[in-house]
């Protein structure tokens, strides 16, 4: 495969980037703890699991849940308050907590070098299903354009939110590669989008026969090795 045309490398953010499962276990850990002390008719007959269960319940009554993922929650609060006499009005505060939480993110040790790398030569941004603001992170910086799907309006793997990027970029899709680690929503789907897939697999998982990404990584170093001229 001919690597000199590529121009651009977009990447994911959740598990490419940094690790979301001891995020996300924080980020509901606190904001349960600010619901004991603000909101107890809540906590006396829910639990971080039970509210979880209850989210992904309301996520499949309206399509606009499976893009902007901080609505959904939101909702998801707001619901659970008033059934348990709660003022619905606590779900905004106790969303900043949560998302004070979803933003305390540690990178892995290879991005910020790794990025560091790339940047000189290459053309960077950001495409993302969740809700992470790289400005509360530190990592903005490293990137000319960062697109969300709750801002952008649909979601990966809808060719529209890859085909955005590189236009903001200005390169062409074929000169464009992605970079993330959901076989479905970031290799099959920039790939049907017209963008090379890196599959950054930083968890040892195995490759099923039915996708082709045109490489696979387990970090930045490596792909800044692939990347190479």
């Amino acid at each position: 495969m001919n690597k000199t045309d590529i121009q651009a490398v977009l990447f994911d953010l959740d598990d490419t980037l940094w690790a979301i499962e001891p995020v996300l276990h924080l980020a509901e850990t606190r904001l349960y703890e600010w619901l004991t002390l603000h909101a107890p008719g809540v906590v006396q007959r829910e639990t971080i699991v039970s509210l979880r269960t209850r989210r992904q319940a309301l996520a499949k009554t309206d399509a606009t849940y499976k893009i902007n993922l901080w609505a959904l929650r939101h909702a998801a609060l707001t619901a659970v308050l008033a059934e348990h006499g709660e003022d619905p009005a606590l779900a905004d505060p106790a969303m900043e907590i949560f998302t004070t939480g979803r933003n305390a993110v540690t990178p892995f040790d290879d991005v910020v070098p790794g990025l560091q790398q790339l940047k000189p030569r290459l053309k960077l941004g950001t495409v993302s299903n969740g809700f992470a603001d790289l400005a509360r992170i530190g990592l903005a910086g490293h990137f000319e354009v960062s697109i969300a799907a709750h801002q952008f309006g649909t979601a990966k793997p809808d060719p529209a939110i890859f085909h955005a990027a590189c236009t903001a970029l200005g390169v062409a899709p074929e000169h464009t590669v992605y970079v993330g680690d959901d076989l479905t929503l970031d290799v099959l789907g920039a790939q049907q989008a017209g963008l090379r897939a890196v599959w950054m697999n930083r968890f040892q998982r195995e490759l099923p026969d039915h996708v082709r990404p045109d490489a696979v990584c387990t970090d930045l170093n490596e792909l800044a090795r692939w990347l190479a001229p």
